[in-house]
């Protein structure tokens, strides 16, 4: 195998990896990547197991081949380097690295030892434009726990099918990411040709990664389900993973139904109010107290953080509210990152009590909901 390359397009098809690879080294192959060189159509495959990633790489090829290559080294010498870049592969143990007057060789493992692409069988197939899948995910993955509940580590990705005629044209995409203090939820009407619903379990991690490799753009992705895999299609390249198994918890239960306090405020005023306030808890709780009393401060609501080590912080801001007197406490950094993902200028609250879930909605809008549980005093 040899090739002649511009260093942006390997650098870039590089960078689109380093994430996927696998950086232990328990399985060696895994931190390679494979190359593949074809006088047509030439690409590199990476995987941890887990997610793995196919992409068209454009080169010229002066033999062809194919090679496994150290991802994270190969990254790293191609960064430096400022000319057009020679990559020749010698038996399949090596390969030469060459560029103006640096020459590099790199120690590397066979193809015939990578794991082969996946081929799903008898896959079902949907279509989406790439902004709102983009969308969807940030939206929910933000709400995904880091815990010890293997569970809530993972998105839920339900697709729910139309059924009301005689050919399966149309459906609800729901994506929901929760820790058990919060729930987001987002909705996307989707053209689909599955025929029942399904509920599809990914990973934190492995969304993190199609959020990166579908971008937010007007493109179509055709999503391939079959099996234990998900296949993600968009302009020539390929993005599976692994679905996790189990059941997810229920959502629709989360959601609550009678809250009928609403309180609307702008988002600016209020995110800019809690980052201020809650620098005195930041570090103990991120607590904040809320006071709604619209008889004594009609039209407003006290923000406030108490810390008996540090000190305390009060803020009053402008809201719209119905509903009697009532003081609740948050964690700060559930409302701001909820209202970071949102668009409207002004922020729905949808309260029940002092203890019960509140429901976060942008102003005027159905598809994004974020439950948060309030905290005690």
């Amino acid at each position: 195998m040899k090739v002649i390359i511009e260093k942006d397009e390997l650098q870039r098809r590089l960078s689109d990896i380093q994430s996927i690879v696998e950086k232990r080294d328990t399985i060696p192959i895994l931190s390679h990547f494979l190359l593949s060189v074809e006088k047509e159509n030439s690409y590199i495959i990476a995987t941890d197991a887990e997610m793995a990633i196919k992409e068209p790489i454009t080169l010229n090829a002066v033999e062809t081949g194919s090679i496994c290559i150290p991802a994270k080294r190969l990254f790293e010498i191609v960064r430096e380097l400022e000319d057009k870049i020679i990559l020749e592969s010698v038996d399949s143990e090596w390969v030469k690295i060459r560029s103006g007057k640096s020459s590099f060789r790199l120690a590397c493992l066979s193809a015939l030892n990578f794991p082969g692409w996946l081929s799903i069988e008898g896959a079902e197939e949907m279509d989406i434009v790439s902004s709102l899948l983009f969308e969807m995910i940030n939206k929910t993955i933000y709400a995904a726990s880091e815990s010890t509940h293997q569970m809530f580590n993972n998105i839920l990705f339900h697709i729910k099918t139309d059924m009301s005629g005689t050919e399966q044209t149309g459906g609800i995409a729901v994506m929901v990411g929760t820790d058990g203090h919060r729930l987001a939820i987002s909705e996307k009407a989707i053209r689909s040709s599955f025929k029942e619903d399904k509920k599809i379990i990914i990973s934190k991690k492995s969304m993190a990664e199609l959020k990166k490799f579908i971008s937010d753009g007007e493109k179509v992705i055709n999503i391939a389900l079959g099996g234990n895999y998900i296949l993600f299609s968009i302009d020539g390249k390929q993005f599976s993973v692994r679905l996790i198994e189990g059941t997810y918890p229920d959502y629709k239960k989360t959601i609550p139904l009678g809250n009928e306090k609403i309180l609307s405020v702008s988002k600016d005023a209020l995110m800019k109010s809690l980052r201020r306030v809650s620098v005195i808890n930041r570090e103990k709780s991120n607590t904040v107290k809320v006071d709604i009393n619209p008889n004594n401060i009609p039209n407003s609501m006290v923000i406030s953080s108490l810390n008996p080590n540090i000190g305390e912080a009060n803020e009053e801001i402008d809201v719209s509210y119905s509903g009697e007197a009532m003081t609740i406490f948050f964690n700060a950094r559930y409302i701001l990152e909820a209202m970071g993902v949102m668009s409207s200028e002004r922020i729905v609250f949808k309260l029940d009590g002092p203890l019960g879930a509140a429901l976060v909605m942008e102003d005027r809008k159905e598809d994004y909901r974020c439950v948060i549980m309030p905290m005690r005093e």
